[in-house]
């Protein structure tokens, strides 16, 4: 969720001709992270919730390059960018934690 309040708060500071472009992108990517989250937790069926987690972190990769473009564009610092980056960083490691954990009780329940 913290991801999704910078994304916007970048995503404002852009250029009136990002506002549709980059500036959009970036913030669906960025909320598209926890939706995804939520949304397969709240199924009935382990393996939905396995794809949703696995769509979350393609969100997640998306919100990192879209966050590079920004900073070659110089629309973000590179402290900005490297800063945000280490955040996305440190969210993908939880979600990878969080698919091993469920493909692991997703395999168990399966067998």
């Amino acid at each position: 969720m913290d991801l999704v309040i910078e994304a916007y708060g970048f995503a404002k500071r852009f250029p009136g001709e990002e506002r549709y472009a980059l500036a959009q992108q970036l913030r669906r990517a960025a909320v598209s992270v926890p939706s995804n989250i939520a949304e397969g937790h709240g199924r009935k069926h382990l393996g939905d919730y396995v794809r949703h987690v696995s769509i979350a972190r393609g969100s997640l990769m998306e919100m990192e390059t879209q966050l590079s473009i920004a900073g070659r564009m110089g629309y973000i610092s590179n402290e900005e960018e490297e800063r945000v980056i280490a955040q996305t960083s440190e969210v993908g490691r939880m979600l990878s934690g969080l698919l091993r954990a469920l493909t692991k009780r997703y395999r168990s329940a399966s067998t």
